[in-house]
Formats: C-alpha cells, sequence, structure tokens
C-alpha cells in the first residue's frame, strides 16, 4: 500500500505476479533482530506490495531458512494477510452464529449481488474485495458488517447500497478512516 500526501492509503498496482527481491531484502533486514519476527515480516511484505502471493513466501522461507510449510501456514492462519490483492475497499460480514440467525447470510447474499462478486473475490476494477468471518467479537449488535475498519451493526439487506454508495463517495473524497468505529444503523 502506498501513502498519499492526506495520509489515506492506496493499494499498489501489483498483480499478484513479481515483487522486487530487493523489497523483501530489505523488509527481512528492518526485522532482523527481532526474535521471531515472522509475523511482522509478513505484514510489512503485505503494508508495501498489498498482498503475499507465492513468489514471495518462497523469497521469505529461503532468505530466513524456514520451511514454505511454516511460512504459508502463518500467512493462511491470520485473516489479515492476503495472498491475492485485495479491492481499495475490504467488506468483511459476520457470520457467527449470532449474526447467522439475524440475517447475516441474506446480506452476505446482498452484497454479493450489489458487488457482483462472491465472499473471497474481488471486483474487477480492484474497488472492493468481500469476505466472511465466523464472528467478529460484536454479537450483540448483529448482523455485522466491516467496511474499511467501520463497524456497521443491526445491517439489513436494505442498507447494503447505501453504504456502497457512501463508501464510494467517501473515497472520492479521499477521507481518511479511522479504525474500529462503530455505527448503529436504524
Amino acid at each position: 500500500m502506498a501513502q498519499r500526501a492526506d495520509n489515506t492509503t492506496e493499494l499498489s498496482s501489483h498483480t499478484g505476479e513479481e515483487i522486487d527481491p530487493k523489497v523483501i531484502q530489505k523488509i527481512l533486514e528492518e526485522h532482523a533482530d527481532e526474535r521471531a519476527g515472522l509475523i511482522a515480516v509478513l505484514e510489512s511484505i503485505q503494508a508495501e506490495v498489498g498482498c503475499l502471493p507465492e513468489s514471495t513466501l518462497r523469497a521469505v522461507a529461503e532468505q530466513t531458512g524456514r520451511s514454505l510449510v511454516d511460512v504459508y501456514g502463518i500467512a493462511t492462519f491470520y485473516r489479515a494477510f492476503s495472498l491475492q490483492p485485495r479491492g481499495r475497499h475490504l467488506v468483511t460480514v459476520c457470520l457467527g452464529t449470532a449474526c447467522h440467525v439475524r440475517g447475516a447470510p441474506m446480506v452476505v447474499e446482498e452484497f454479493e449481488r450489489q458487488l457482483g462478486i462472491r465472499a473471497g473475490e474481488t471486483t474487477g476494477d480492484q474497488e472492493f474485495t468481500l469476505e466472511t468471518v465466523n464472528c467478529l467479537g460484536a454479537c450483540a449488535l448483529g448482523p455485522v458488517a466491516v467496511i474499511d475498519g467501520r463497524y456497521f451493526s443491526k445491517m439489513k439487506k436494505a442498507k447494503v447500497s447505501h453504504l456502497l454508495r457512501k463508501r464510494l463517495r467517501v473515497s472520492k473524497r479521499r477521507t481518511p478512516i479511522r479504525k474500529s468505529e462503530f455505527f448503529l444503523l436504524p
């Protein structure tokens, strides 16, 4: 991700192909003194290039002396990591039990319909990525959707279109997004 002058971030134009080995080497050197710093290394690489493609995981394994299985295991265990480029806007919908019984599957279906993608995919214009998770820890507020770090509670199908339009308006103004804000929707 690249930092803009207005302090918002933008996904690099990386397509998941080759990453400059010098970038990986520089990040590894920055974390050389950290004990068990593999997670920090992967976080830094993803922040720089937007994802963790196979070629990058292989390079990290080779340069750290760890097995590819270990590196891949870390990269796939934590939801914060992505092996594929994500869109500029990350939409996450909780499908945990409390959200599920309150209609979260219908909310996911509406996001899929509005965006023209399935959960786990990114729109062709790289604008939106839709993901589902098993729990966001906001069970009393379910169903919950998170868009670019902002939590939207008591989601209904009818709110999806409004939220997507709002995100597009905000991104066109390039307003920075603060993390973990809760919004109760009427």
